[in-house]
């Protein structure tokens, strides 16, 4: 089965005040040197495992699209001389709004991209400001009718619920807004506080109330109930799909994730995981790019995981598929041991209190376990 394959772009043209992830702004002078080592890790690790199988790209970050279109390309053909990537992958870029044009969308689109995710995150000009983000609402609708024009026919919108003082008019006003607009995906996280962050530092100190964490449910839930009704798949926790003339329009590059499969990560501080072991590079853009150009490997350190560890986290992250969870073919295939050998007491006390249930050979979480998803995770690490 062949990898996943993660591009990590670092470059921000301002940091979001609530971001904890490995993002940099003011560092535009380091964007091609950093291409630069990018496409020779890229070649090294794909001459070290004799060109391997790719099955999914995903460029993330930071903002890829600070990057050219041309920057952009040349990395994904690195991916394809490195690695023997299947004719059908799904290969994503995240996009920022305020990033993008008709000539870099049409520019990824003839190279190969086939799916973009628009970090819109809301369609409120205040909220936004808020946010830190650079781009407006109406910017926001302009970049996605940008996409469509440019060929892209799988795109996903990130958007963002439990604010600060959001009001639920305004989140039920986001989601139709997302509706009229027709996205194959949608992705939508609740606002969460990040020690370290500027978000953090604000509600330590009283400047900005911290989220309603019941506010933040009753925002979730009135999203599942209306993307239900708009005939989107509610697939995995945080994500929903449409499905149509047999298409499915998952992520196919997230379920490597949540499927305990293989990825290899590229760039500064990108992880990557074989199924017995992680690793992961060093987060520093110069000290990355000094790394490569010495010819030194840019993994800072890594971990051999115990199978305790790993049986763990395959059952954390299959569970959050809500349609598919933990399958336990899958699961004794990857281990020797079916689930309720490994962990038939905590299954036992989890569908006792109504939490999981047993659909077919499946372990998935109930609707009821939605919310407190993270308690449950709990009892299997």
């Amino acid at each position: 089965m062949g990898w996943g394959i993660y591009v990590h772009i670092p470059f921000c043209v301002r940091r979001c005040p609530y971001c904890d992830f490995n993002t940099y702004a003011g560092i535009d002078y380091l964007k091609q040197p950093y291409v630069d080592a990018l496409i020779e890790e890229i070649a090294r690790t794909g001459e070290r495992l004799g060109r391997p199988e790719a099955r999914s790209v995903f460029f993330g970050g930071g903002t890829p699209t600070t990057l050219s279109g041309e920057q952009l390309c040349s990395i994904l053909e690195a991916v394809r001389r490195g690695f023997r990537l299947d004719p059908g992958a799904e290969i994503s870029s995240e996009a920022n709004p305020g990033t993008v044009d008709a000539e870099r969308f049409r520019s990824m689109r003839e190279c190969g991209f086939n799916r973009l995710s628009l970090g819109v995150q809301s369609f409120d000009d205040g909220e936004l400001r808020f946010l830190g983000r650079i781009h407006s609402a109406s910017e926001a609708v302009d970049a996605y009718h940008l996409a469509r024009r440019a060929g892209f026919e799988s795109i996903n919108l990130d958007l963002m619920f439990g604010l600060p003082e959001q009001e639920p008019e305004s989140w039920k006003a986001a989601l139709e807004k997302a509706l009229e607009l027709s996205p194959e995906h949608l992705s939508l996280y609740a606002l969460t506080v990040e020690e370290g962050t500027p978000l953090w530092r604000w509600v330590r100190g009283g400047e900005v109330p911290p989220p309603d964490e019941d506010v933040s449910a009753g925002m979730y839930e009135y999203a599942c109930e209306r993307l239900d009704a708009a005939g989107y798949a509610h697939y995995e926790i945080s994500n929903w799909c449409r499905r149509r003339d047999g298409t499915d329009f998952r992520s196919r590059h997230n379920l490597i994730y949540w499927r305990h499969e293989r990825y290899l990560g590229f760039g500064a501080g990108a992880h990557s995981f074989d199924g017995k072991k992680r690793w992961w590079n060093v987060p520093g853009v110069r000290e990355y790019i000094d790394r490569i150009a010495e010819g030194a490997s840019p993994v800072e350190s890594g971990e051999v995981l115990s199978e305790r560890t790993l049986m763990g986290e395959a059952m954390m992250l299959g569970l959050r598929l809500l349609e598919e969870g933990v399958p336990n073919d899958r699961f004794a295939g990857e281990f020797g041991v079916d689930i309720m050998t490994a962990f038939g007491d905590e299954v036992t006390e989890l569908v006792d209190e109504g939490l999981v249930r047993w659909h077919g050979d499946s372990l998935l979480l109930t609707h009821r376990a939605w919310l407190v998803a993270n308690q449950v995770f709990a009892r299997f690490l």
